[in-house]
């Protein structure tokens, strides 16, 4: 069964968040399932960068200009993946991030860039490439969106298609006059179509034209349906039936390892829990922190409303009075990250606070602090938390979307059962945060207990395995149809 997955970045090539990590980890799953996967990107200066570096070989293949943009295919193995890399530099050739300019601003061509890995993705599903003719095109969040557009207006044979909302807050709403340049029949211009209260909506689009929405996790599929966690598109999605369907998402398990983790200070298991305090005196030292026994929690994470980190830099001074010292890595709204800065610049000494993406800090943080806070408002999936039990980091998280479908409470049943993995609270605000921290101190308090939870959550499932096997199920069942 040839897939051909059509994301906007793919770890460990390009990263700006968790869709990154699922475009970069799934395909391996897959084939285990009799899936072939290339996975169709962007070719950004870095992609191509690493290619150069890697010395791989691309095949050249070319492509009819692209939206009037002159476009070509490298197609390319590299990090065990097998790509289609779009080099179209009028559209990627710039500085900057996949999305953003130097300075931070969306690119204001956003809605061509991606329309335009939509439309190549389109031609590439309906044969453009000399012997690759995918089953399934599986698109990404609103950046490959269209593609399902593209292929449902054409009059050719195409392969069945599905739509994976990573995260429904971000939708790609555009102009009314992009619309011309999308090279679409004008009939598309429509309720049924991209029309989205007089915008053109990539995502909106998508979720029409797809024969089948996932999304990343059985909640967030749930709340998604309702007034309150559909951002707009509730109804929509509510119409779609049992054609939108949650899937968990899983993590690299190879990638995040800790008993072979080439980042951090030492390797550990669930049976040598031991070794795992010489991470915790290479935190220390690398933010700085005083040196003693109490617990470090952490957070990495975009430090943004949405995930209610303004919660945690606004309890910071009852979170310190308790006797924790904090980590916090990660970039994003200014008001959170100067709070976190201040926070900082008052005790030194207790709070470690590190602006900016880094992956390699952030295996080192899961391995050395003592619980990770993830106090989100809403959370389609979330992967930190995935990350926290793999390494044994207690996530605390609030009870929403994958976050909720992923973590044992520690209550006392499952504590009494040895099953609990972290500490569930809600609603998301200061107060339920603070006494999810009290509890989860309580925990710590208790050595015999905290280890057992740390047991519990390294020994979770956090793979792709079962959620690989309900993708290639689904991929099955369409094409059967």
């Amino acid at each position: 069964m040839r897939v051909l997955s059509i994301a906007s970045e793919v770890f460990p090539l390009i990263k700006t968040g968790g869709l990154a990590d699922v475009a970069g980890a799934l395909p391996s799953a897959l084939a285990e399932h009799g899936c072939d996967v290339v996975t169709m990107l962007p070719g950004y200066p870095v992609v191509l960068r690493a290619i150069e570096k890697a010395g791989a070989k691309p095949e050249v293949l070319p492509l009819d200009p692209v939206l009037g943009n002159d476009a070509r295919i490298f197609a390319v193995a590299l990090d065990g993946l097998k790509l289609f890399v779009l080099d179209c530099p009028a559209l990627y050739d710039r500085l900057g991030g996949p999305y953003t300019d130097a300075g931070g601003h969306d690119f204001p061509d956003n809605w061509m860039r991606f329309a335009a890995l939509s439309k190549a993705g389109a031609r590439v599903a309906q044969g453009a490439i000399d012997g690759f003719r995918p089953d399934i095109v599986h698109a990404h969040d609103w950046q490959a969106a269209l593609t399902p557009v593209y292929l449902a207006a054409s009059n050719r044979p195409r392969p069945r298609t599905v739509l994976t909302i990573h995260n429904l807050a971000f939708q790609g709403n555009y102009p009314s006059q992009v619309f011309p340049d999308l090279d679409l029949p004008a009939a598309t211009w429509s309720i049924e179509g991209v029309e989205y209260y007089g915008n053109v909506g990539f995502l909106k689009g998508g979720l029409h034209a797809c024969d089948l929405v996932t999304t990343v996790s059985p909640t967030y599929a749930k709340e998604i349906v309702t007034d309150g966690g559909g951002m707009g598109l509730d109804g929509l999605l509510r119409g779609r039936g049992t054609r939108l369907v949650g899937i968990v998402n899983g993590i690299d398990t190879g990638v995040w390892n800790p008993e072979a983790d080439p980042a951090i200070a030492a390797h550990y298991s669930a049976g040598n829990l031991r070794a795992r305090a010489h991470n915790k005196r290479a935190i220390e030292g690398e933010f700085g922190l005083r040196r003693e026994d109490g617990p470090i929690f952490a957070v990495v994470s975009r430090l943004t409303w949405q995930k209610g980190l303004d919660l945690v830099a606004g309890a910071c001074n009852a979170l310190l009075e308790r006797g924790i010292r904090l980590v916090v890595v990660g970039s994003g709204e200014a008001m959170i990250e100067g709070a976190f800065q201040a926070a900082h610049s008052r005790q030194p000494d207790r709070v470690g606070v590190r602006i900016g993406y880094d992956e390699t800090l952030s295996h080192r943080v899961q391995a050395g602090a003592d619980a990770i806070l993830i106090p989100s408002r809403f959370e389609p999936c979330g992967l930190t938390q995935l990350y926290g039990l793999r390494y044994g980091c207690i996530p605390i998280v609030a009870q929403v979307g994958g976050l909720a479908d992923t973590v044992v409470d520690a209550n006392y049943a499952a504590v009494s059962a040895g099953a609990a993995t972290g500490v569930i609270f809600s609603p998301p605000d200061e107060a339920t945060l603070v006494a999810a921290v009290d509890r989860a101190l309580g925990l710590y308090e208790q050595p015999a207990v905290w280890r057992k939870m740390q047991v519990a959550a390294m020994k979770s499932d956090v793979s792709w395995i079962k959620s690989a096997r309900l993708y290639a199920a689904l991929y099955r069942d369409l094409l059967k149809e």
